[in-house]
């Protein structure tokens, strides 16, 4: 059968998986907290490339600041889109305000600005808060 690596959004521990169309429940081997999780977590200049390179579904990463009026709009659309996306792709955020290097890394020159990596790598980028019908889309043409 064959198998999907996540990355626990909890503990950040890497995880083997079944590979299925669908889960009705998948935990953490380490820390037993359900995998299917959606809440977007924060990621930072420590944990990002591991996250990034040991997720086998896609990772759509949010750069956002405290003080960007589009971003704190976007933020709720962000959340529940999330929900609609359990282990088929990994919502992220990262506080372009404290994680300056990886700002600067990627080449974020205005925010909100979503990323979707997969396979380790940037597959697309949109700049602008999305509405949910938008996000939704741009997220499943890239699964």
């Amino acid at each position: 059968m064959d198998k999907i690596t996540i990355v626990c959004p909890h503990c950040l521990k890497t995880n083997a998986l079944p590979k299925k169309e669908s889960y009705m429940k998948a935990n953490c081997g380490h820390c037993k907290k359900s995998l299917l999780d959606t809440h977007p977590i924060e990621l930072n200049a420590k944990n990002f490339d591991h996250f990034i390179a040991n997720n086998d579904i896609p990772i759509v990463v949010d750069f956002w600041a405290p003080w960007c009026g589009p971003c704190k709009m976007m933020a709720p659309t962000f959340t529940s889109v999330a929900a609609h996306f359990p282990l088929k792709a990994r919502f992220v955020k990262v506080n372009t305000e404290n994680e300056q290097s990886l700002g600067a890394k990627f080449g974020i020159r205005s925010i909100p600005t979503l990323i979707l990596f997969k396979n380790n790598k940037e597959i697309d980028r949109v700049s602008g808060a999305l509405d949910a019908n938008s996000l939704k889309n741009w997220v499943s043409k890239n699964l």
